[in-house]
């Protein structure tokens, strides 16, 4: 596609205004305003991003069973997740578990007999769904560790396509798209938590996988809002929109992130208030009399069956096998199932509320120290990244005197400190021209990284910047949407750009891909535990003091 053709709709033109004259001259539809067309190919819509998927896709599947070790917190993670396929239920392991595992042996949880089951109980501070989803790769490959990481390089390589198609669906460009997914696949935090059976790109997943449905929801609601306004009798408050089944599976999914840790009730939160407010953008743009008090009669009850009862249920559900189970660390079985099922379903359920209150108090109590802890607002200058692994070796297997493997969790630096230029540019722009894109990437930017922000100062909980990864997407968009700024719209539309400007802007845009690449490809020997001579891992820390 030539860059005159890049297909964009035009930024900082409000669509949230009342109808204009459509009989001016050069005057845009209402169906146009409220719901810009999606341009170009949708085959290329489709197979653009699939092919960066694919890319991203080989990037975190080669050698995604090296190192042969248990990396970092996979020790807890791996071995829960086999756990759940197992028992049911998290249970404790031996001494030296994670040695046997190495060895091939998996034999590694204690036994117990029927009247001993809950000395065998494990207490764990996350919710099971993701070490269910890492226990579907160790059911399918094995308790080894390609298959505890399997599921993490399969959601990674995911959340690449799902970046890619929302970016495609918010820009109206194809090629911003792709542009999106392929910095996704080149960031480097995001690289070695698809490459490790941690939780964090779980819950990342699901809040993106959430954000996306609700970026289809909104485009589906306005479209069905213009039919009813070229179709029907005016009203005060407009129609109701039915039940809106992308809304009901961003309620799905942000369940799915609460379920993987509870950090992903902020996204849920924050998530449900943006959808509202479109909502009432929607009804304004289209010139209802009362926006307001319609979008809170027809559109609010349903929002409470996506954003309440639909996350509720999804999050209970990821705890089916503590409930149905007798060796769950505090289930109290016994006497649940002493007066009938009635008092079981009471007793259980008061067991459940007394274990996630002891959850609770462990993570606002959590303040141990930790060589690779950092503070939020460390995160975005990559200040203190994690060495998830590091194995020396002084043999010369890499052609020099000392040699080094190492996985370290740190983001691709050009990508990070240009999310930062980015982030303070869509501030202003969401300042000037209130534009739903620019504020729904810095929503979404915060939730991922603010609430830390009180743990920090008040509790002084102990943090890793891997934490940081559910913002990786909404930083990979904020550089999207001024990339589709720089370049600006295409030629075809109104107020379009001069042919040179999107030259320029493409051709900067392209150096800053370029940049991307490079940079990650200098990296990637200590992001995947590539066996290099001791002087080339040092070369590549870039903060010296603080990366080591």
């Amino acid at each position: 596609m030539a860059v005159t053709d890049f297909p964009y709709e035009t930024f900082g033109q409000s669509s949230g205004q009342p109808a204009a004259d459509e009989s001016s001259p050069g005057t845009r539809s209402i169906r146009d305003r409220v719901v810009p067309p999606m341009r170009g190919s949708v085959l290329w819509g489709w197979l653009g991003p699939l092919f960066i998927t694919v890319f991203g896709g080989v990037l975190r599947f080669m050698g995604l069973g090296h190192p042969k070790a248990v990396v970092f917190d996979e020790t807890y993670y791996a071995k829960d997740g086999y756990s759940l396929i197992t028992w049911l239920v998290e249970r404790v392991t031996i001494k030296d578990a994670d040695k046997a595992l190495i060895a091939g042996n998996t034999d590694i949880f204690q036994k117990c007999t029927e009247a001993t089951l809950d000395k065998c109980a494990s207490y764990v501070v996350h919710p099971p769904l993701g070490k269910w989803m890492i226990g579907v790769g160790e059911w399918l490959f094995g308790m080894n560790p390609y298959g505890w990481r399997f599921a993490a390089a399969v959601i990674g390589t995911l959340s690449i396509l799902v970046l890619a198609r929302v970016a495609r669906r918010m820009t109206r460009s194809t090629l911003l798209g792709c542009f999106a997914g392929l910095l996704l696949a080149l960031d480097g935090l995001h690289f070695v938590l698809s490459r490790t059976a941690l939780l964090d790109i779980f819950l990342m997943f699901w809040v993106l996988a959430g954000f996306a449905c609700l970026v289809v929801d909104r485009d589906r609601a306005r479209e069905r809002l213009v039919d009813w306004y070229e179709t029907s009798p005016m009203s005060p408050q407009g129609p109701w929109l039915g039940l809106r089944p992308w809304r009901i599976a961003a309620g799905l999914c942000l369940g799915a992130a609460m379920g993987v840790k509870w950090s992903g009730v902020f996204f849920l939160a924050a998530f449900a208030v943006m959808s509202l407010l479109w909502d009432f953008g929607a009804r304004r743009a289209v010139g209802l009399r009362n926006p307001y008090s319609g979008a809170f009669s027809k559109d609010v009850p349903t929002g409470l069956v996506a954003f309440a009862l639909v996350p509720f249920v999804t999050y209970m559900t990821t705890w089916t096998g503590w409930f149905v189970s007798a060796a769950g660390y505090g289930r109290n079985w016994d006497q649940a199932t002493s007066s009938g099922p009635i008092y079981f379903v009471i007793d259980s359920m008061r067991s459940w509320i007394q274990y996630q209150w002891q959850v609770f108090s462990f993570h606002s109590g959590l303040a141990t120290s930790h060589p690779y802890m950092s503070d939020p607002w460390q995160w975005p200058l990559l200040l203190r990244p994690v060495a998830f692994y590091y194995e020396g070796n002084k043999g010369g297997a890499c052609g020099a005197k000392d040699c080094a493997e190492a996985v370290l969790g740190v983001g691709t630096p050009v990508i990070w400190f240009g999310a930062l230029a980015a982030l303070i540019a869509l501030i202003a722009w969401y300042v000037a021209t209130r534009d739903w894109r620019a504020g729904a990437v810095l929503l979404a930017y915060a939730m991922g990284w603010l609430p830390w922000f009180y743990f920090a100062i008040t509790e002084n909980r102990t943090m890793f910047l891997f934490y940081a990864v559910p913002m990786v997407p909404f930083m990979v968009l904020a550089i999207t949407l001024c990339a589709g700024l720089l370049i600006g719209p295409s030629a075809k539309t109104p107020g379009g750009a001069v042919p040179l400007r999107r030259t320029l802007g493409a051709a900067a845009v392209g150096a800053f891909a370029l940049l991307a690449l490079i940079n990650f490809w200098w990296l990637h020997p200590v992001l995947s535990a590539e066996l290099i001579p001791y002087t080339e891992w040092k070369a590549r820390m870039l903060f010296d003091k603080r990366w080591i």
